[in-house]
């Protein structure tokens, strides 16, 4: 199985860090970001990445180079300008040779076993969804209890982590998303199958608030 990387983005939020380093080169406990995610799909029977970069490619590719590629194949699909997930994808399937292929944010960091979309053509691992905010219970216009920031259950998102059919890039477009398109079209023909991680580890490095939060549940662990 080979899996494409989705790491072009400017990292906006995550400032000053990106004005010296891409997103993707971000340490959780001084591991970087691409890191944790390669050595996290190898152990999954992943060896054959493309990564999707546009932002301080060379700083990704001299780390990669450092590390040897982490023993596995590693190519780069380069952006000029920002693609969107759905262009990004796109152009980086020329290098797919499979029928199928696994797709990730580069900004994911998680525990969930990939492997269980394999089964699944054009489908997407869902994660309970997680307020950064705590809840209220009300009855009628009083409120009864107070809950911390919590899973809603039965609530899902998405995670960020896709197994897609190579003949469904001919419908992406060659710059837009990849959410907003395909998948609006898959998910009303009912070509689209969501398949559900309840308690998984995951976290999407969108902020410094996030970077500490994932530090701290993977402080001792390696990926």
């Amino acid at each position: 199985m080979q899996a494409i990387i989705l790491a072009g983005g400017l990292g906006s939020r995550l400032r000053p860090i990106t004005d010296y380093v891409p997103k993707s080169l971000i340490p959780i406990n001084n591991i970087p970001l691409i890191e944790w995610q390669i050595k996290q799909l190898q152990k999954l029977g992943v060896n054959d990445f493309i990564i999707c970069t546009g932002y301080k490619t060379d700083q990704i590719e001299s780390y990669c180079k450092q590390k040897e590629n982490f023993g596995a194949k590693i190519r780069f699909s380069i952006e000029e300008t920002p693609l969107g997930t759905g262009g990004a994808i796109k152009r980086a399937s020329k290098m797919i040779k499979a029928d199928s292929f696994l797709v990730t944010n580069g900004d994911v960091v998680t525990n969930v076993d990939f492997r269980k979309l394999y089964h699944h053509p054009n489908s997407i691992a869902l994660v309970e969804l997680r307020t950064k905010f705590g809840t209220v219970l009300m009855n009628g216009d009083k409120i009864t209890s107070f809950k911390e920031k919590k899973p809603l259950f039965d609530t899902w998102m998405n995670a960020g982590i896709y197994h897609l059919q190579k003949k469904i890039v001919r419908y992406l477009p060659n710059k837009g998303s990849i959410e907003e398109t395909v998948f609006v079209k898959l998910a009303n023909s009912g070509g689209l199958v969501g398949i559900q991680f309840k308690n998984a580890l995951w976290y999407s490095i969108d902020s410094h608030k996030d970077i500490d939060e994932c530090s701290k549940a993977l402080k001792g662990k390696k990926p």
